[in-house]
């Protein structure tokens, strides 16, 4: 069985966060929450259900998951698989399984839970983030030849690949980033539809107008950074 570890950045969900932790499956070695500047109770409720809570006091999500990976390096055994998934609720947590069996039993070195139309639930995504999925991928799919239909946050890479990538984005561009290194490093991906639901709380990135160009932006600058190289 793989050593498997999940990284959750989470800011403001404490209504949330147990929730995702208890879903997620128990063949899971570790849950690694990495709090960002949290103003509510996400430290404490992440803690009581026993997870691992990091401090990440830089406001982003990349920031975020660059404490994460910086913890598990430092780790005597480091995992062979690493998952990224939103702290929520808007993933389902125990689809996991999913994203990890192609790598655990296919060699594939990188799989996207793509939040498709037919499993998506009404309102769960806005129309500014459909709308951006479908440039963003659109233009990968022109520029570089990818097969990615969604910049979905909830995935699994191998552990070894995903040091290979040398991510550096701090906010926005961290999805988008990801995937671009992995299309030009000439990794193995796939995508596995998973569901979707409407979140707890409120979007701190299409929740708001701010939140949403600042996103849009971060992403096309990422996408036509790689097609000058």
């Amino acid at each position: 069985m793989p050593n498997i570890k999940v990284i959750i950045p989470a800011f403001n969900e404490a209504d949330s966060i147990a929730k995702v932790i208890h879903d997620i499956p128990e063949i899971v070695d570790e849950i690694i929450v990495v709090n960002n500047n949290s103003t509510d109770n996400t430290e404490k409720n992440a803690k009581q259900t026993g997870a691992t809570v990091l401090k990440e006091n830089r406001k982003g999500y990349g920031y975020a998951c660059l404490k994460g990976m910086n913890y598990v390096s430092q780790q005597e055994n480091t995992p062979d698989i690493i998952v990224f998934l939103d702290g929520d609720y808007s993933d389902y947590p125990d689809e996991l399984n999913k994203l990890i069996k192609p790598i655990a039993e296919d060699n594939v070195d990188f799989v996207i839970g793509a939040r498709v139309k037919q499993l998506r639930e009404q309102g769960s995504m806005t129309k500014p983030q459909i709308f951006g999925n479908w440039l963003a991928t659109i233009l990968m799919r022109l520029f570089f030849k990818s097969t990615f239909t969604d910049l979905g946050p909830f995935r699994a890479i191998k552990y070894n690949k995903l040091l290979a990538l040398n991510m550096e984005d701090k906010t926005y561009g961290w999805t988008v980033e990801m995937q671009l290194k992995v299309i030009k490093q000439k990794m193995t991906y796939i995508e596995i539809p998973v569901k979707y639901r409407n979140r707890i709380g409120v979007s701190k990135v299409s929740g708001t107008v701010n939140g949403a160009v600042m996103a849009g932006i971060k992403i096309l600058g990422w996408i036509f950074k790689y097609s000058l190289k």
